[in-house]
């Protein structure tokens, strides 16, 4: 199984901008896809945004689209989010995911805080 680092977060004001890594290491060669998921206080864990292991094919949430970008280099088993414009509602805690099996993403990692200000 892979284990997932996610490292980025921090705090912006409303406007800003953010880039967010996650690697993967371990037993990578399996995944089939790297996602990024949001949890805000008292909310579900969303998914943001996803990308397969080709790169060729993303997926974002109606409420980042335009304005996060996903995206990954192989070579460094490395996932970036780049977020643009952000709003006080984008803060939350941000989890890297990685999809082995079809069904379900099933590792994640520790994730990493984003706060956005006013």
């Amino acid at each position: 199984q892979a284990q997932l680092v996610e490292s980025g977060g921090g705090l912006v004001q409303a406007g800003g901008s953010l880039r967010l890594s996650c690697v993967a290491s371990g037993r990578t060669f399996g995944t089939i896809a790297m996602g990024w998921f949001r949890q805000a206080p008292g909310k579900e864990r969303d998914l943001v945004a996803a990308i397969i292991r080709s790169g060729t094919s993303t997926y974002y949430a109606d409420s980042v689209k335009g304005r996060f970008t996903i995206s990954r280099d192989n070579a460094k088993n490395t996932v970036y989010l780049q977020m643009n414009s952000l709003k006080p509602e984008d803060t939350a805690v941000y989890y890297c995911a990685a999809r082995s099996d079809p069904s379900k993403w099933d590792t994640w990692g520790q994730g990493t805080q984003v706060t956005v200000s006013p």
